[in-house]
């Protein structure tokens, strides 16, 4: 199983996300989280750093730079959606990604503290 630590630049870029009210709070994340082709198009445009800080995790071992450093997608390449941090959490909960985890759960409490 792969190990993975926080991406500190993934959790800054969502707490930015709520600070400027850059959120989705009702979603079905299934049909919203960026599939394969989303990010290609997205990396088309955007720089491999501008990719890394919509992602939670980073993969211990990955190279930089490429799709399979980056994990925990959190967004949709233009807000934050509150049940991409549940399935974050879930998922790090799930296969015992401690930081990940705890890292998703701060940010649904600020998120959701920031909403009322």
């Amino acid at each position: 199983m792969a190990a993975y630590s926080v991406n500190p630049a993934g959790v800054e870029h969502a707490r930015e996300l709520i600070k400027k009210r850059q959120y989705v709070l009702d979603s079905e994340w299934g049909d919203v989280q960026p599939k394969a082709a989303d990010e290609n198009a997205y990396l088309e445009k955007h720089s491999w750093e501008e990719y890394a800080a919509w992602h939670l995790g980073l993969t211990e071992g990955a190279n930089d730079e490429t799709k399979a450093r980056y994990a925990f997608v959190c967004g949709d390449f233009r807000r934050l959606h509150r049940m991409g941090l549940v399935a974050c959490l879930y998922r790090a909960a799930e296969w015992r990604h401690t930081e990940v985890m705890q890292a998703a759960y701060d940010l649904l409490l600020e998120l959701d503290e920031a909403t009322g």
